[in-house]
């Protein structure tokens, strides 16, 4: 006996060594694939890393600008964001860091506090940045992957058109070379900026166009040509030689050398309740941003993207990101597709990417002094050009009204009331349609088919059903829940009155149903019993599961009777019609339960 302790200590601490190495891998997928690591992955991830990185460079100095931040900025939010990601994400070729949207939304965010200077706003930034990663984190630990579904198509289609809209005026004090006040509504911006239209400098709104040309103009040759980078490139030599910088033309300037530094941001408890309506947002857009390219990239390429680590991985990226002055960040869009088009097989395309860009915060950030603000706002522009969707909303006129209106009210909404308002309040009008829609489902009569064992809607099938008045069959192609057992009720109640004669018996086929909650449950006994007083026996058929499961757990089965369970409707018809009683296994699986199940 004495033998056994230390044997049995041993497997316990075996055991346990073992299940934190399995939680350790899941929770860090780079230690499943860098074993795993082939050859022939390398030249793909390098090329990839760089290219995307040359391409990020410029973009994020352009996004930071969105926000109101140094340019520098948006170089750090390119580095660390980049490297957790790629040691806990499950997309080998997702590419996080800043992005437009986000980047309009921390401005959006920021722009409504009201704020003492610079060095506040950039504070604020970095908490945001922290606040949308614990938010995040906390939802991955939950398991809540499941709430980016809560975003709708129509609701996330007009909300991008509109802040690429917003994204793209914000950028036009830039473009044309004015001093104008921020805001979030497109109708504000635009009014300032033609207010001040006869203050255009020519020579910046030269540059803009310029840059917007070459780059569409390079991305028809090749999209794996960095058009950014070559604009960027042009309008350093361009400003440097011909001296536009003494002309009026507004350059980026001074940009720190040098690796940011960790620090811990600081934000009093007031800060952080003003904060979270917008992180919450931000964590919620930044997944869903994030979730629809990486599953772009897993019907591409076949492997699982896992949207709760995914949640973790992106809101661990926010967290370190902000230690280390980086404001939000998530997936993008652009780059992702550089990055795959480019060849990324694995996480190590974001590494190299990220080890340019701290290269470029080494050593090069001095070559940026001459920038003019004017391509920053080209790239923006351009990069927000793709985000408007003209084809979707059109094929839900065509086909969908009802989400079109959704769609357009969401637009109108993030446009002229406000980024955050948009999202919210189309996400709650979204829910709301949709508890409209199950409130009033779809209810079919039906018959049955001449010939045949199949039972179809009366109004679709008119001239091929087989009369029997003495029957009434009703299909509810909803679960029964509090909002809508009254409408299941005057449905009945409807049919009945319509029928040719009175019935003998109702048939209500069940499959649809897969949940019936207290009070639906008590509205079908107080009807069974009204019906059966009347004479009018209530029979049940192709009863699911779930729904057999609540139905004999309540007193609703004393009150429909055990007996007037069916498989098939079929059978249902003929106990209704001929009596014919069901044999020993039919008794059985129309009763069959969870609990009965060994």
């Amino acid at each position: 006996m004495n033998r056994s302790k230390p044997k049995h200590k041993k497997c316990s601490f075996f055991y346990l060594v073992v299940f934190l190495c399995s939680m350790i891998k899941r929770l860090f997928p780079v230690l499943y694939w860098l074993p795993r690591y082939k050859k022939s992955f390398l030249a793909g991830d390098i090329a990839a890393g760089l290219t995307v990185g040359i391409m990020l460079i410029p973009q994020s100095m352009a996004y930071a600008m969105i926000v109101g931040l140094p340019p520098v900025y948006g170089l750090y939010a390119a580095l660390m964001p980049q490297l957790i990601y790629a040691l806990m994400g499950t997309s080998p070729q997702l590419n996080v860091g800043p992005v437009a949207m986000d980047s309009l939304l921390v401005a959006a965010g920021l722009g409504a506090l009201s704020l003492s200077g610079v060095d506040e706003y950039i504070a604020m930034a970095l908490v945001l940045a922290l606040f949308v990663g614990v938010i995040q984190l906390v939802l991955g630990v939950l398991k809540m992957g499941f709430l980016v579904h809560f975003l709708s198509k129509p609701v996330i289609s007009g909300f991008t058109s509109a802040a690429a809209l917003i994204i793209g005026c914000s950028q036009l004090s830039h473009f044309i070379g004015i001093d104008v006040e921020r805001s979030s509504t497109l109708h504000v911006i635009l009014s300032r900026v033609f207010s001040k239209i006869d203050q255009a400098h020519l020579s910046t709104l030269s540059i803009g166009v310029l840059s917007i040309a070459i780059i569409l103009l390079l991305r028809r040759i090749s999209k794996r040509i960095p058009g950014a980078l070559v604009v960027v490139i042009l309008s350093i030599l361009g400003v440097f030689f011909l001296k536009l910088n003494t002309k009026g033309v507004a350059i980026v300037a001074t940009i720190p050398v040098g690796l940011p530094t960790f620090g811990i941001p600081e934000v009093s408890l007031l800060g952080l309740k003003e904060l979270f309506p917008i992180a919450l947002t931000l964590a919620l857009i930044a997944f869903m941003e994030a979730m629809s390219v990486a599953k772009a990239m897993e019907i591409k390429h076949g492997y699982e993207v896992k949207p709760n680590q995914e949640l973790l991985a992106l809101g661990a990226s926010n967290v370190v990101g902000a230690f280390f002055k980086s404001y939000p960040t998530t997936g993008s869009f652009t780059r992702t597709a550089i990055n795959d088009l480019s060849g990324a097989k694995t996480g190590l395309a974001n590494l190299v990417s990220a080890g340019l860009v701290a290269g470029t915060l080494l050593f090069l950030t001095p070559l940026f002094y001459y920038l003019p603000n004017a391509v920053l706002a080209a790239i923006i522009l351009v990069a927000v050009f793709g985000l408007v969707d003209v084809s979707y909303p059109m094929r839900l006129f065509k086909t969908r009204k009802d989400e079109f209106v959704l769609l357009v009210i969401t637009f109108l909404l993030t446009l002229f009331v406000g980024i955050t308002e948009g999202i919210l309040y189309g996400t709650l009008i979204a829910l709301l349609l949709m508890v409209y829609r199950t409130s009033k489902p779809h209810v079919a009569i039906l018959g049955k088919i001449r010939g045949t064992e199949y039972f179809k809607n009366i109004d679709r099938f008119k001239d091929d059903i087989e009369q029997n008045p003495s029957v009434l069959i009703m299909r509810f192609d909803a679960q029964l829940y509090f909002g809508n057992k009254d409408y299941f009720k005057s449905s009945l109640m409807r049919a009945l009155e319509a029928n040719e004669a009175v019935p003998k018996t109702i048939i209500i086929k069940s499959d649809p149903i897969n949940y019936i909650d207290s009070s639906a449950a008590f509205m079908l006994e107080n009807l069974i019993l009204e019906l059966q007083k009347k004479g009018i026996s209530v029979l049940f058929s192709e009863v699911i599961g779930p729904t057999r499961d609540i139905i004999t757990k309540s007193t609703l089965i004393d009150r429909i009777g055990r007996e007037n369970f069916f498989v098939t409707t079929i059978e249902a018809y003929e106990f209704a019609t001929s009596k014919k009683p069901k044999n020993d296994l039919q008794e059985k699986i129309s009763l069959q339960t969870k609990r009965e199940i060994h």
